[in-house]
């Protein structure tokens, strides 16, 4: 025990600056933890063994990330997506396979190694992809829909890679048909049990363990199912990883899925860190130094194989070449699934060490290039596709040609919910008003019923002016993505910056980098939610109507100073208020020995820590938005106002000083 807490000592203090480190740079945060798995391992400062206690944490890191996979991994989402993922998902997968086999074999690697090493750089990241996917806003585009369904098939495909490696290893001569018809009999019987009869008990446990409304044993029930399944799987001859997995699969199909993402996620993602730190171990800098044409050289060769076949594969499926282009960018470099089975031959001592030591470090840089490969996409592809250019113009010119006509009017970005609530208010004021969004769906169906939508990416300036950004009285940014929306304002303060800007924000934090940006007004979700229960229950109970109207307006004018805050509780914790950078109120009370007492307000220092006082209580009476020459007295509760972080600094100062 003392030898296994000792180890997770080490690897936790090595890994805090290296993932610090690698998430300023705004790299992956996974990169952090394989550099400090190659700088303690036995090929560099030689501080952590690569078995023991060591190895036993890797292993619950690959349980979690088979966990994590199969929580992903709905039917029926594959049910929607099944022409992508059992269309260009199966093809990528299998012809690529196959042709880095090949390719392997004829380097002179016996079949076996080649076949692993193969299936190792086969696939992609789907923690990289999905979320830059989602950072840019192109989930629904349809190279995105390519990339998710490729990726939900390689997460399918993840499954028997893992039983076939130690099959195919532990089975000698003409031994390997049976091994390999035995192992996949087990693995066909576990799935039709657990999709047959675990899935309707699974949701009736979770629905009895959520009645009890106790985090903690829910908590508990997920782990307790991880775990259990992984035993079971192991009992019958199965893996661990097979087993959490199937638990993971279990967990998808209730209602409850969401939940446990939120709450398995910090757990899951530093166990996933400490495998990552063991992958590190056994990469051999040196090594790899001495053969850095070889890493190079397969790092292209890789590059350019799974780009081909995910590029014909997508042009056979019917889409346009821009289209295959992107697609074929996106999953051309590799994924963390990698490291499972170049572990997993490590351990089986399948691979020789030059091929194990340069399958990892082209993996590695293959992970590293993927952001800027992804940066670089549309580029590439008005370069190299010349009928983008052509598709790009005729989008426009359909844009155009829609919006010629109308002048001040409104320009809704997104036709969501919210926008085409919008939209049909403006309509009944007679309210001229274009409306841009990235669903192609939504756009078909709401053009389709008449109303004035266009497919656009609000985030280039050629779709504002063809939209008629020029002529229109006023703008709403109407999605709650701070990211996008900070996009989008610097393109519509280049082009308009005369033009009133509204934008929609979900975290109060949200509005002061929105209003910084350049936004005319920011409407905040939970306080204008806060505001309409105020305004009926003010009015059911007698108050003036104007008084009511009057207050809202000042309200609304002081961009939410009055309401801004909020004190958090231990209920907060699940839901959306809860997030990190909200803004909150904290209550301080100041006893004679504090550090605050005597002095003004405005020498404190707090608003240069990020904190204000949006109050003082003394004697029963509270001062709102105080002066900055009030002198504090012992027995004064101080309520500041800011982050999370913030407000710990300010207490600290108001009772011990800077």
């Amino acid at each position: 025990m003392h030898e296994v807490l000792i180890t997770i000592l080490i690897l936790l203090a090595a890994s805090l600056f290296a993932v610090a480190l690698f998430k300023e740079m705004g790299l992956p945060s996974l990169m952090g933890y394989l550099l400090v798995g190659v700088a303690i391992g036995p090929h560099a400062l030689g501080l952590m063994p690569q078995d023991g206690p060591t190895a036993w944490l890797a292993e619950f890191g690959v349980v979690f990330l088979m966990f994590s996979i199969g929580l992903e991994f709905s039917l029926t989402r594959l049910n929607a997506m099944r022409r992508i993922v059992l269309g260009l998902g199966a093809l990528q997968v299998v012809v690529t396979h196959i042709v880095l086999t090949a390719l392997f074999w004829l380097l002179g690697l016996s079949l076996l190694p080649a076949w692993a090493l193969a299936g190792a750089l086969t696939m992609s990241s789907t923690a990289i992809l999905s979320k830059l996917l989602v950072e840019r806003r192109e989930l629904e585009k349809p190279h995105g829909r390519e990339t998710i369904g490729v990726l939900l098939f390689q997460d399918l495909a993840v499954v028997p890679l893992l039983i076939l490696v130690p099959a195919f290893a532990s089975s000698q001569g003409d031994q390997w048909m049976g091994a390999l018809a035995l192992a996949m009999s087990k693995t066909v019987a576990a799935l039709v049990l657990v999709l047959r009869y675990g899935q309707p008990l699974m949701s009736r446990w979770f629905d009895w363990v959520a009645k009890r409304r106790s985090p903690e044993l829910f908590m508990i029930n997920v782990l307790l199912v991880t775990l259990g399944m992984a035993a079971l799987s192991e009992a019958f001859g199965l893996s661990l990883a097979l087993g959490a997995f199937l638990a993971g699969m279990l967990i998808s199909e209730t209602a409850y899925r969401y939940q446990v993402e939120e709450d398995i996620k910090p757990f899951r993602d530093v166990l996933l860190g400490l495998f990552f730190i063991t992958v590190g171990m056994f990469l051999d800098i040196g090594e790899v130094t001495r053969h850095f044409i070889y890493v190079a050289g397969l790092l292209v060769l890789v590059l350019a194989i799974k780009f081909t076949v995910v590029f014909v594969g997508s042009r056979m499926m019917g889409s346009k070449a821009p289209v295959a282009m992107r697609s074929a960018l996106w999953l051309c470099t590799g994924g963390e699934f990698g490291f499972v089975l170049l572990a997993q031959s490590a351990g089986l001592e399948i691979l020789p060490s030059f091929w194990l030591q340069t399958g990892a470090a082209a993996l590695v840089l293959s992970m590293l290039l993927a952001p800027l490969i992804v940066a670089a996409s549309d580029r590439l592809v008005l370069r190299f596709v010349a009928s983008e250019w052509m598709t790009r113009a005729m989008e426009l010119t359909a844009i155009a040609a829609q919006t010629i006509k109308v002048k001040q009017h409104v320009l809704i970005l997104g036709y969501g919910r919210t926008g085409q609530y919008l939209a049909r208010l403006l309509e009944h004021e007679s309210v001229p008003a274009v409306a841009l969004d990235l669903d192609p769906e939504r756009v078909t169906e709401a053009t389709a019923a008449g109303e004035n939508v266009l497919y656009g990416d609000a985030s280039r300036r050629e779709t504002l002016i063809a939209a008629g950004l020029l002529r229109a009285r006023a703008v709403v940014i109407s999605f709650a993505d701070l990211q996008a929306s900070l996009r989008v304002l610097s393109v519509l303060r280049e082009l308009r910056p005369d033009v009133p800007v509204v934008v929609r924000a979900r975290a109060e934090s949200d509005i002061d980098w929105l209003t910084a940006a350049g936004a005319t007004a920011v409407i905040s979700e939970a306080i204008e939610v806060s505001l309409m229960l105020a305004t009926h229950t003010l009015a059911l109970i007698g108050t003036p109507l104007s008084r009511v109207a009057r207050r809202i307006r000042e309200i609304r004018a002081q961009r939410y100073a009055l309401l801004r805050g909020y004190f958090a509780g231990s209920s907060d914790e699940r839901g959306s208020e809860g997030l990190e950078g909200e803004i909150r109120l904290h209550s301080v009370l100041l006893p004679e020995e504090a550090w605050a007492v005597g002095r003004h307000l405005g020498e404190l220092g707090l608003k240069e820590c990020g904190v204000e006082v949006a109050a003082v209580r003394r004697r029963g009476i509270r001062a709102q938005s105080p002066e900055p020459g009030l002198i504090l007295r012992p027995g004064d509760v101080v309520i500041l106002r800011g982050e999370q972080k913030a407000l710990e600094r300010g207490e600290a100062i108001l009772l011990q000083g800077p």
